[in-house]
């Protein structure tokens, strides 16, 4: 026992002591508050929705969507009968890229085939430009390895955020939008 005792009042514990009891107190300090995980935020509320009902048929509801996406610079990435996917680029600052990226799903209302409902979504990615310096290695048999580094560096863009875009005025201004294309399909007929 009397080891035991002379061990613990040895500096050196004392200070893995305190140092273990100091680690312990900033995470308590840093930690979050408890917040509830993300899909327990998830309403389901019929307020807000990513859906509106049109008074045309599936496919002119879907060419409408496409016609609104097109006319505001998204690249069409995926066109079916009831589905299409649409992308847009931006760079809001030098060394970030952001990528919305549109889902339009059209599916009949009734059995007459005269309604349909519109349902949408958008993804945000948002990218940073990463920075990777470049070396090169040069093997010389009395010295070994040596490794130089160059000026140069290979720039690549990294995901560092996505998230789906809540509904509210950005889905209402498109919706409106598609509205606003649908008399052009119906005169066509």
């Amino acid at each position: 026992m009397s080891w035991l005792s002379s061990f613990c009042r040895s500096s050196s514990v004392r200070q893995v002591l305190a140092g273990m009891l100091l680690l312990g107190v900033l995470a308590a300090c840093t930690s979050s508050p408890d917040r509830p995980p993300v899909y327990q935020r998830e309403g389901f509320a019929a307020d807000e929705t990513f859906s509106r009902l049109f008074d045309a048929g599936v496919e002119e509801t879907c060419e409408a969507a496409r016609r609104a996406l097109l006319s505001q610079g998204y690249r069409m990435t995926a066109e079916v009968h009831d589905f299409l996917s649409a992308s847009k680029s931006f760079q809001p600052e030098g060394e970030v890229h952001v990528q919305i990226v549109f889902n339009v799903v059209c599916a009949p209302v009734g059995t007459e085939g005269k309604l349909a409902m519109a349902y949408v979504s958008a993804v945000q990615d948002r990218y940073a430009l990463k920075k990777n310096p470049n070396s090169a290695s040069v093997g010389v048999a009395a010295l070994g390895s040596l490794s130089i580094p160059l000026s140069a560096t290979e720039d690549s863009l990294v995901k560092v955020a996505s998230e789906t875009i809540p509904a509210g005025l950005f889905y209402d201004r498109f919706f409106v939008l598609m509205q606003h294309n649908l008399p052009a399909l119906e005169d066509k007929r």
